[in-house]
Parts: C-alpha cells; sequence; structure tokens
C-alpha cells in the first residue's frame, strides 16, 4: 500500500550543488554567493542561456499542448538580488500564452482576511502553463518573521509571542506542497543568495542612474540592518521546507548571468525529465482530419 503522506513522483529533482538538502544540514553561512574557479566567464553564460532557452521553449510547447502538469517556479530573495531580471532572461523566449507570473506584494484587507495560503491559491498555474511567484507564502515565514508586528493585520487566534507559529506554517507550507504534487503541479523553489555586499554596491547603483530611481526605498536601505535576523529566517525556512517533492535550491546571485544559468539549467533538466508528449488522437479525431483534409483539397 502507497504511503499516503509521501506524494507521487512525478520527476526527480535535478542534481545541482545549489539544492539545499532535505536533513537539515543547511547553513547559510557555507553557502556560495558567487560562481566558483571554474564556473564559465560572462560570455559563455550568456552562450549557453540562449541555448537554453530554445530547449526550454521546445519542451513547454508540449507542456502546454498535453495539459497534464503544471509547473510552478518561486522565487525568493532580499532586495536586489536579481529576481525580476532572471525570470526575465529565463522565460524571454517562451510562449506568452503558457507562463504566467505574479508579483505578490503586500496582503490587501481581503487578502489578510484569508488564510497566509488563500491569495497565493487563486494565481497557480493551470495545467500546461508554468507559473511563477515574484516572491509568495513563504513571505509569511520570512519578512513576517523578522517583522512580527505585521501579524497583528492578521487577527491571528495565537498567544502575543507567536509561540508555535513558525512550526505550523512550515507544516502547512509542506502539506500545501504535497497537494499540489499529488495533482500534477512541479514545485521549484528558488533562492537567489546575493551577499550583503553586493547588495550596497546595487543599491548605489540604483541611486546613481535616474532611470533606476524607481526600484529604490528608503525602506531598502532600513531592511539591512535586519539582514543577520534575515538569514536565520532564511535558513530556517530552507531546512524546514525543502522536500524531495518540493526542492529548494539556493543559487549564488552575485553574478547575474552564472545565476541566470543555473536557474535555467534546472527548470530544463526539470521539464526534460516529466513525460512530456504531444496528445494522441482518437480513430474518430484522424476520421474527422481525413474528412476536413478532402473539403479543403476540393475547395482548391
Amino acid at each position: 500500500m502507497a504511503n499516503p503522506r509521501k506524494p507521487p513522483q512525478f520527476f526527480t529533482p535535478p542534481d545541482s550543488p545549489f539544492q539545499v538538502p532535505y536533513d537539515g544540514t543547511f547553513l547559510v553561512k557555507d553557502a556560495p554567493t558567487g560562481p566558483g574557479k571554474n564556473a564559465p566567464n560572462t560570455a559563455e553564460c550568456r552562450e549557453q542561456l540562449e541555448q537554453l532557452t530554445a530547449r526550454l521553449d521546445e519542451r513547454q510547447r508540449v507542456l502546454y499542448a498535453q495539459t497534464q502538469y503544471a509547473v510552478l517556479c518561486i522565487f525568493q530573495a532580499m532586495d536586489a538580488a536579481g529576481k525580476d531580471s532572471t525570470i526575465r532572461a529565463v522565460m524571454r523566449g517562451l510562449n506568452p500564452a503558457g507562463f504566467q507570473v505574479f508579483s505578490f506584494q503586500a496582503p490587501s484587507v481581503e487578502e489578510y482576511a484569508h488564510d497566509f495560503l488563500w491569495r497565493a491559491t487563486l494565481r497557480l498555474p493551470e495545467r500546461g502553463r508554468i507559473g511563477i511567484f515574484n516572491r509568495s507564502y513563504y513571505e509569511e515565514v520570512l519578512i513576517a518573521r523578522v517583522h512580527p508586528e505585521f501579524l497583528t493585520r492578521q487577527h491571528l487566534p495565537w498567544p502575543k509571542d507567536h509561540d508555535g507559529l513558525w512550526e505550523y506554517r512550515f507544516e502547512s507550507i509542506q502539506d500545501y506542497e504535497k497537494h499540489l504534487v499529488r495533482n500534477g503541479t512541479i514545485v521549484l523553489k528558488f533562492w537567489l543568495n546575493v551577499s550583503k555586499a553586493e547588495q550596497r554596491r546595487r543599491f548605489l547603483d540604483r541611486l546613481k542612474k535616474q532611470e533606476k530611481h524607481w526600484k529604490f526605498s528608503e525602506a531598502d536601505t532600513a531592511e539591512r540592518a535586519y539582514w543577520d535576523t534575515y538569514m536565520h529566517a532564511y535558513e530556517d525556512c530552507l531546512n524546514q521546507t525543502s522536500t524531495p517533492w518540493a526542492p529548494w535550491y539556493a543559487i549564488p546571485a552575485d553574478n547575474k548571468p552564472y545565476m541566470r544559468l543555473a536557474v535555467a539549467q534546472i527548470l530544463a533538466q526539470t521539464l526534460e525529465q516529466l513525460d512530456l508528449h504531444y496528445p494522441t488522437l482518437t480513430s474518430e479525431q484522424k476520421a474527422g482530419l481525413a474528412a476536413s483534409r478532402k473539403r479543403l483539397k476540393k475547395e482548391s
């Protein structure tokens, strides 16, 4: 008898040096933020990414036609890590009809009135599509943990010290992602691991260039004071929620071309191991095609 707590494995998470282990041993301090010594240079990264986007386009066509699986890619990161540009670079060759992107901002009054997974459920990708979450329900165990004052808006039936809340939310997330996988949604989660020094450099670059001023707010620099607290929250979150059915990947984010290539490789390998094929027509459908072909030939 199958284990009802273990979802079926429609895919095996691609081998990657950046995959977060499932045994709770992940340490932020040991996770690289930049490419290793033998990593491809910028030109090579861009060339390889071009080749990967062609592979992604081919597989997405079949995914869209088959309508059996959905793919959900979740991106979490500190500010200026490069979520927007990575999503744009990796997905630029795909048919817009086959993927969708949602950026989660501060919850609305209506969203605060529901459980913390509700608004994400409304935006899940349909079968046949790739869905992108730029931030996600993980904000509720990250920013809400760093700033627990935000929880007062949720009117939770919890003590003021929120003892046990994060463990319960981690459990809810695991169960939620099991439910998605059981129903054919492949879940890939990317933490873009930018260093504090590189974030500072990118902030200064935004302040220098007028066309980037819209990306910056004073709150961005204020949050740097909580850097260590955020790193603790990320470490616990990734250890608690990286699973064989919904793995986390801690992607080095200090070098953007390398980061984009690493994400594209994982997504491409995932799509290529799925049992994807164009739909097979029934004998009645084939007969209908033959009849249509005959009518069209008569017109000519």
